[in-house]
């Protein structure tokens, strides 16, 4: 095998509740990480003489910050080799959204080069290393529904579907993880998220009654337009709508396209608008 193309796909957090703050300076959480499929960055890896990485038509430093290039450096350690590999990276996933792109493009570097190279490393082995990248990385070595536990690397599959069209509105803010952590005021200690049966739902009004995300007051008080962003989906006739991770991504599940398509047209142009369809079988 020369080279592997791979979709990293998005998430959003269906519920997000922070129970504790660790010993080890993270946050013992639980939240319900659903995948979108139809919006996600797209990878290249090609077997290569020399090291590349070419991120949206720009070749980048190989020293740099970038959780693809992380995810190399941290597989090459571990099996005490380096991978010579050109990367192409194709952003679609908008940066500090809350949709999880950078850890997604480092779970899909994690898979890529195990296959490219025939490294043979376990699932366990992967999972090892991608909660060394993130906490949220190692659900992206499956990106399959999941309750996450722990800091969100402990993961239980759930066989679990959303029926109704997704709108997902981003509208352009980078919202720090660390600084949304910081504006936290307490925990939720026993919001712990618990469905105790792989479901469904029909109705999507339902999802109120079970989610919330513990980052949106903080988060809304700082960017008051993100909140807006909620109260406008609500008031287009979405069943549920919600900030994922912490932001600035909000979503609303709508009864049907046309009502998603309908909000979609009332935000900015500038913002990114996307309606992710339901998959029409269970994952």
């Amino acid at each position: 095998m020369k080279s592997i193309n791979i979709k990293a796909p998005a998430k959003i957090n269906i519920g997000l509740n922070i129970l504790s703050k660790r010993p080890d300076g993270y946050h013992n959480l639980s939240t319900l990480f659903y995948p979108l499929h139809d919006l996600c960055d797209e990878l290249s890896f090609y077997k290569s003489e020399e090291n590349k990485f070419i991120y949206d038509e720009s070749i980048i430093e190989l020293s740099g910050e970038n959780l693809v290039l992380k995810a190399k450096s941290i597989i090459e350690n571990y099996i005490n080799k380096e991978l010579k590999v050109e990367i192409i990276l194709e952003k679609r996933i908008p940066i500090g959204a809350g949709l999880g792109g950078g850890s997604s493009d480092a779970g899909a570097t994690l898979i890529s080069l195990n296959e490219l190279f025939a490294l043979k490393l376990s699932h366990s082995d992967l999972m090892k290393l991608a909660l060394q990248l993130g906490s949220d990385v190692p659900f992206f070595i499956k990106s399959k529904p999941a309750i996450g536990k722990s800091r969100g690397e402990v993961l239980a599959p759930l066989n679990f579907h959303i029926t109704f069209p997704i709108l997902v509105v981003n509208p352009l803010i980078h919202v720090s993880t660390k600084k949304a952590f910081n504006l936290l005021k307490s925990f939720s200690l026993e919001k712990e998220i618990i469905i105790n049966s792989p479901q469904s739902f029909n109705d999507v009004k339902e999802f109120r009654h079970i989610f919330s995300n513990d980052f949106e007051q903080p988060v809304f008080e700082l960017y008051p337009e993100i909140k807006e962003i909620k109260e406008a989906l609500y008031s287009q006739g979405a069943g549920f709508a919600s900030m994922t991770g912490s932001g600035s991504t909000v979503f609303g599940l709508f009864a049907n396209e046309e009502q998603a398509e309908k909000a979609r047209n009332i935000f900015p142009e500038k913002y990114l608008r996307f309606i992710s369809r339901p998959v029409m079988e269970l994952m």
